[in-house]
């Protein structure tokens, strides 16, 4: 979101406070009842609550992120003072920093009850849930802090007990960092985030996966039959075995290596069907009777078993290969293109031998095949060697220019095609394994699969509008914290967006009914209240909202500015 102008134009004793989109912001963070859950699980004697202190850094990180120390001024610049009766000055770094340290020691339980109050407004159940994971960059030494032990899941929940996540470099990357799991219940009006989870930045998907799964289990008091979606780096057998010891279930896309081969054995017995799950794209191509390519997927199923690691036990599970027609010509188109370039490159190469440069030498060919080949995965189809000149073949060679030399090697190489042909039966398909009960079919948690992509969308949010990386603090245990929050307010920011969709008329234009918390909240961009100074004190009225503005207002069940602030002051004296 853009940063918000102060506008301070003085008439007489009558100054002008833009809120922007707090006048949004406000109502909805008590709807959640941010502050008061707070509060409880943190009672402090300052002057300004930490649940007040953390509600206003969580509207300044939805308004204008910001680091810690310039909070206060863009408190000032935004009416913060009126909205929430705190003094803009009182809400600097080190007072930010103490709520940060105290939401430290109870996050997993204040993010619980947070989320509690997030299901019971959108109305929404825990039945099936996504989980992914992205990286957070950190800048700075960190020196303090240190790898989580392994294998410490019960002091997961112990917030006290569990040092904070180890801030370090990350697989193939110099930068430092954390690796951040998300998981978010979704359905067709879009996620709604419902569980975090900060674990070591060297860690992969299956740690974060068992350590995310073990406090949704004992915070969130999962329903019987739960489902857990998620991606490749978390397929495990391990996993699906952990799940299915507490009667849940789980679905994930598997690593195509480790069940090719299954494939294989079963391919000229599959039965393929149409999958019912179309993209919105594709959607509008049918109903516009569109000219583009009309794509689609096919599903095919594999009864399978997998051995539980920790019992050693084998367990049931379905194996679904989807091919999708659009990945396959990808695959192919990618493929062909791939070829030509390795066979161009090759050809360059044996040119250059024959040409007999001093500088081109068995050596520097071989590194340049190698170059050339990469990891393209149409390598596989090439055969090559460098072989040598018989006497007699260099003796039958033209004398060599002037600064070369004779040939002394020869480029050979051939393409298999009936390797190539092969590789294309597997183009387009991928593979996803699931324990999931045999009465839910496997087109409906195929269509649930693909809503994977909402959870995708949650991390740009988090790293777009509410800015949480870079970050710059000074302490791991600070560190975890505010990332914490910064959860929760993304959790304030699909909300709108939930809340609005669900009240949407059904025969409304996509526009709208496919509204984005942005464009929300840029409705809200231009939105005051004045002040007058009296002799008893600053006398605050609200401007008159926009049609727009109160009719969202109204949408979103929440009260206007001018609602909000006859809760915080006290009526002027009567004249």
């Amino acid at each position: 979101m853009r940063a918000m102008t102060f506008v301070d134009a003085v008439v007489d004793d009558v100054n002008v406070v833009n809120l922007g989109e707090l006048a949004l912001l406000r109502p909805l963070l008590d709807k959640l009842n941010v502050a008061a859950i707070i509060d409880r699980h943190l009672p402090c004697n300052a002057d300004i609550s930490h649940g007040t202190a953390l509600a206003v850094l969580l509207a300044a990180r939805l308004h204008t992120p910001t680091a810690l120390v310039n909070v206060a001024q863009w408190a000032r610049e935004h009416g913060v003072e009126y909205l929430w009766n705190t003094p803009a000055d009182k809400l600097n770094d080190d007072r930010l920093a103490r709520a940060l340290d105290a939401f430290f020691e109870k996050r997993h339980a204040i993010l619980t009850d947070i989320t509690h109050e997030v299901l019971r407004v959108t109305k929404l159940s825990l039945q099936r849930c996504h989980f992914d994971t992205t990286h957070l960059v950190l800048y700075g030494t960190y020196d303090s802090s240190v790898p989580r032990p392994p294998h410490a899941l019960e002091s997961l929940l112990d917030d006290i007990r569990m040092s904070p996540a180890h801030v370090t470099r990350g697989y193939l990357t110099k930068y430092k960092m954390l690796q951040f799991g998300l998981t978010s219940v979704v359905d067709d009006l879009g996620p709604v985030p419902v569980g975090c989870h900060l674990f070591d930045g060297n860690r992969n998907g299956h740690t974060g996966i068992k350590e995310q799964y073990h406090l949704l289990r004992n915070f969130l008091e999962l329903p019987e039959d739960f489902l857990l979606v998620s991606d490749r780096g978390t397929c495990s057998a391990e996993h699906f075995a952990t799940l299915l010891r507490h009667q849940h279930y789980a679905i994930c896309a598997a690593p195509w290596h480790d069940y090719g081969s299954l494939f294989n054995q079963h391919e000229s017995e599959l039965l393929w069907k149409k999958a019912s799950y179309l993209s919105r794209e594709q959607q509008r191509r049918r109903q516009a009777d569109s000219s583009l390519p009309l794509e689609e997927y096919r599903l095919a199923v594999v009864g399978h078993q997998l051995i539980d690691p920790a019992t050693k036990t084998p367990f049931d599970c379905r194996v679904i290969f989807v091919h999708s027609s659009a990945a396959a010509k990808e695959s192919k188109e990618r493929r062909d293109k791939n070829i030509a370039i390795i066979q161009a490159g090759l050809d360059k190469v044996a040119r250059k031998l024959e040409h007999a440069h001093p500088t081109t030498t068995p050596e520097s060919v071989a590194r340049q095949v190698a170059r050339l080949l990469g990891k393209k995965s149409a390598a596989q189809h090439f055969r090559w060697q460098l072989v040598p000149l018989t006497a007699v073949e260099i003796a039958a060679l033209p004398p060599p220019r002037k600064g070369f030399r004779k040939q002394t090697h020869r480029l050979e190489y051939s393409f298999d095609e009936a390797s190539a042909s092969t590789e294309s039966r597997h183009d387009g398909i991928y593979a996803l394994v699931t324990t999931a009960p045999i009465t839910q079919n496997c087109d409906d948690l195929f269509s649930e699969y693909k809503r994977q992509t909402y959870v995708e969308r949650g991390h740009h949010e988090l790293k777009t509008p509410l800015a949480v990386t870079p970050i710059f603090l000074k302490t791991p245990r600070r560190i975890e914290a505010l990332a914490s929050v910064l959860f929760v307010a993304l959790q304030a920011y699909m909300t709108i967006e939930r809340l609005y969709r669900q009240t949407v008329a059904a025969d409304a234009a996509p526009s709208e009914s496919r509204m984005t918390a942005e464009k929300i909240l840029r409705k809200f961009r231009v939105c005051g209240i004045t002040v007058r100074q009296r002799e008893y004190g600053d006398l605050v009225s609200a401007a008159a909202l926009s049609r727009e503005q109160r009719r969202i207002l109204h949408q979103l069940s929440l009260p206007t500015p001018a609602k909000i602030l006859t809760q915080v002051f006290e009526p002027p004296p009567n004249s």
